[in-house]
């Protein structure tokens, strides 16, 4: 794994709460936090901004990737609404996560509840260039569901 050196600044209504960390040796992400005053109560399909009490600064060449927590999602329904988000390497505000409950039930969000986590990877740029046609493939112009939902046995030659 490569360590990539992240500047972080705790904003003053998230210095109570503990910074970014990895829960285990091979998480592929940190765990953001809730950075409220008072409890936010999410109604079914609901969805708000939470702040997270942290701004960073990424490297050029990267940006922080931010997903759902899955134990939020398969128990209770929080998603986020843009996921995964993005933060690019020139934003310098503050990370908030735009959560929402694709439950049944209210959801409660507390101060320091554990809302979404975050992912440095790196980013690749293209450079486009203009074709009258495309080259053919099995697929072609095939979309949405073309590919069928069970896996195909194949056949050995």
């Amino acid at each position: 794994m490569t360590m990539i050196p992240v500047k972080l600044m705790q904003l003053p209504h998230g210095t109570s709460l503990p910074l970014p960390a990895y829960a285990t040796a091979l998480s592929a992400g940190v765990d953001l936090m809730a950075a409220i005053d008072t409890d936010i109560v999410l109604q079914p399909l609901e969805r708000t901004l939470i702040p997270t009490g942290i701004a960073i600064a990424l490297p050029e060449g990267y940006e922080a990737q931010i997903r759902p927590r899955s134990g939020l999602a398969l128990k209770n329904g929080i998603s986020l609404v843009n996921t995964p988000g993005t933060i690019d390497a020139d934003y310098r505000g503050e990370i908030k996560v735009l959560l929402v409950n694709l439950g049944q039930e209210p959801f409660t969000v507390t101060t320091g509840m554990r809302i979404a986590q975050m992912i440095v990877a790196p980013v690749s740029r293209v450079s486009f260039e203009l074709a009258d046609s495309l080259d053919d493939t099995a697929r072609s112009q095939s979309g949405f569901g073309s590919t069928g939902t069970h896996a195909k046995k194949v056949v050995e030659a």
